[in-house]
């Protein structure tokens, strides 16, 4: 008995395998996210443990979450490519350039702002005002892209059309 797939399943097959992983990566980079804020108002509790959540947000950041978004640029710019959707589909360009914005603003805003808590920790330490201000801009950063990747999530889902 011979299985013969068409063209046609072996595209479903291969969109089917990288919308799969397109899911995981999702859920590995944003749960990841998420994480941080327990991470944090923990160790700002129990000032021993402080350097240890922000040197665990830092870990999770860097092995975690930012390669599962770049997984998640990869397979849907693959998912496009295989699914015939057009570059130009409205919620998709809103989408690009959210994710745009949250790549920009993780790596010129809350990385420095992250490795500079790190450093006012060890230096000045947590009662410092150095250390307060960076602490508070990087929460803020942290909304701001949880906002966007909220909204990114929202776009993926419901793929509403803004334009035609």
């Amino acid at each position: 008995m011979d299985i013969l797939l068409s063209e046609s399943d072996i595209y479903h097959v291969w969109y089917t395998l990288l919308k799969f992983v397109h899911v995981l990566a999702a859920v590995v980079a944003v749960g990841s996210n998420i994480t941080y804020g327990v991470w944090l108002v923990r160790g700002s509790r129990d000032p021993k443990m402080l350097s240890f959540a922000l040197r665990g947000v830092k870990l999770l950041d860097d092995r975690m979450a930012n390669p599962s978004y770049g997984i998640l640029l990869v397979t849907g710019i693959l998912m496009v490519l295989i699914g015939g959707i057009s570059i130009a589909t409205s919620w998709l360009i809103v989408a690009l350039i959210l994710y745009v914005a949250v790549v920009l603003l993780g790596l010129l805003g809350y990385t420095p702002a992250l490795k500079r808590q790190i450093q006012l920790l060890k230096t000045k330490g947590a009662a410092s005002a150095e250390y307060k201000a960076a602490s508070q801009r990087g929460t803020v950063i942290g909304v701001v892209l949880g906002v966007f990747v909220v909204l990114i999530i929202f776009l993926m889902v419901f793929k509403p059309i803004f334009w035609s």
